[in-house]
């Protein structure tokens, strides 16, 4: 192999080993941008979940509140029930 061939073979492959160093790189690129938008993604679903857990917070307490108005509306139809039940029974007698 004469000189100027060793020259033109290792030319070639350092012309290969740069393309595959540029081949890695860009799938290294494509690999942060992936890193980031799941970085994104993850930020927005922990931003949902922080609201979720709010809402579901906040409906409990009106839950709550709903029961507690509700049994305090049986109490009262309870007495009332009775007061006019006590009202029949004396008509009756």
């Amino acid at each position: 192999m004469t000189d100027a061939s060793a020259i033109d073979a290792a030319a070639k492959r350092l012309a290969l080993a740069l393309d595959a160093l540029e081949a890695a790189l860009e799938r290294r690129r494509e690999a942060d941008r992936g890193d980031v938008a799941l970085g994104a993604q993850l930020q927005a679903l922990s931003a949902d979940r922080s609201r979720l857990a709010a809402d579901l917070d906040a409906q409990v307490a009106q839950t709550r509140g709903v029961e507690n108005a509700s049994r305090d509306v049986m109490r009262r139809l309870d007495r009332a029930i009775d007061a006019v039940r006590s009202v029949l029974e004396r008509q009756h007698h």
